[in-house]
């Protein structure tokens, strides 16, 4: 079976931006496939895509939710240790829980292990499908609607059939909770559509590439105050936009902020408009107090005014904490419901990056293979 995505060999035409890094263009993706790199709607998809919305078995032994770097990290160990994993990756029509995660909105991934020259999200994503995949994983496109998670199992999970809309559901031992978190954005217009084109809401991701360029953060907590300092290493300004005329921030980071020469406020004021076609090329803002328009010439608009866990579906489940991230056990990626685990952003509120939460995917598919490794030996077994 073929990737939702299928990258081939970049043959050196065209524009220098086709250059993609890694060596690699992207095929049947939308208009807008740099942000997105997912085909534009299902009759596309099916091009490129056999669509098998029914796992291979009536029950299977390990069932994971989500395909960014934590889900597909969990499916490729899963897979190596002959559990057959089934992955149901997300709705192809989502910018919430797509397949491949958030990092199917990016562009250039500098930061992740192993690729020199960088490497676009949409791209890296489609190499780690395709290499749970190779191993075994099965993987089906679709929307979990909803889950009965029960200590010790089995477990059930409820999804929508990606071609006829049919909810389907599938029995499973062990649960692997990996659905991420999703950045708050504005909602203003060419926001979505300029995702890893000048919009971003990765500090850490993204700073380097605006290098002697004035940027903007939105926001006025931590988050926003502390993404505006990090930035402050590459940028020629950062103008921090806040609606209000005093900081949510913490005393310690406010006085960072504020003492460091590139970082700049505006106070009362809410960005109306990200500006530009194929790139950002400013943001408009309104004075809340007086209803004044301006224009604010920046070419990277970082929004930082929060995250949510993907976690609606689990609410009275496992456990979460007051903001919903999944709490696990100290040490493992065990839930408060037995044979259910959790990997990546969805229970990762200060990290938040590709490469933690691969690494928390392998820690949960390590504890699933255990798991039920315990429960398959005989009672008299060492």
């Amino acid at each position: 079976m073929s990737s939702w995505l299928e990258p081939r060999c970049w043959d050196g035409a065209g524009p220098p931006g086709d250059d993609l890094r890694g060596d690699v263009q992207l095929e049947k993706t939308s208009a807008a496939g740099l942000g997105r790199g997912i085909p534009e709607d299902l009759a596309e998809l099916s091009e490129v895509v056999e669509i098998v919305a029914r796992p291979e078995r009536s029950v299977m032994d390990v069932v994971i939710i989500g395909s960014g770097p934590a889900g597909l990290t969990a499916a490729v160990y899963c897979a190596r240790a002959n559990l057959e994993p089934l992955v149901l990756e997300g709705e192809l029509s989502s910018t919430g829980d797509q397949p491949g995660g958030q990092l199917m909105l990016t562009t250039e991934v500098e930061n992740y292990p192993g690729f020199p020259d960088g490497v676009l999200g949409p791209v890296l994503m489609a190499q780690m499908r395709a290499q749970a995949e190779r191993f075994g994983a099965q993987l089906i496109p679709a929307k979990v609607t909803r889950a009965k998670l029960q200590n010790g199992g089995p477990h059930i999970v409820w999804y929508r059939d990606p071609a006829t809309g049919e909810e389907l559901e599938v029995e499973a031992r062990v649960v692997i909770l990996a659905m991420g978190a999703r950045s708050l954005m504005l909602g203003l217009p060419k926001e979505r559509e300029l995702l890893g084109h000048g919009v971003s809401t990765c500090a850490t991701c993204d700073g380097f590439f605006f290098r002697g360029q004035h940027i903007a953060v939105i926001g006025g907590g931590d988050s926003a105050l502390e993404e505006a300092v990090f930035l402050s290493r590459f940028a020629e300004s950062v103008t921090v936009v806040h609606r209000r005329g005093e900081l949510r921030a913490s005393k310690i980071m406010q006085d960072r902020a504020l003492a460091n020469p590139k970082v700049k406020l505006a106070w009362h004021s809410v960005a109306t408009e990200v500006l530009g076609e194929a790139k950002v090329e400013g943001l408009k803002l309104r004075d809340v107090r007086t209803g004044k328009q301006s224009l604010l010439e920046v070419t990277g608009v970082f929004i930082a005014i929060g995250h949510v866990p993907n976690t609606d579906l689990l609410r009275d489940q496992v456990r979460l904490d007051p903001d919903g991230y999944v709490l696990t056990q100290a040490g493992t990626t065990a839930t408060s419901t037995e044979g259910v685990f959790a990997a990546g952003d969805l229970a990762d509120r200060r990290y938040r990056q590709a490469v933690t939460a691969a690494g928390t995917g392998c820690m949960a598919a390590l504890d699933a293979e255990r798991w039920l490794e315990e429960r398959q030996r005989p009672a008299s077994a060492p």
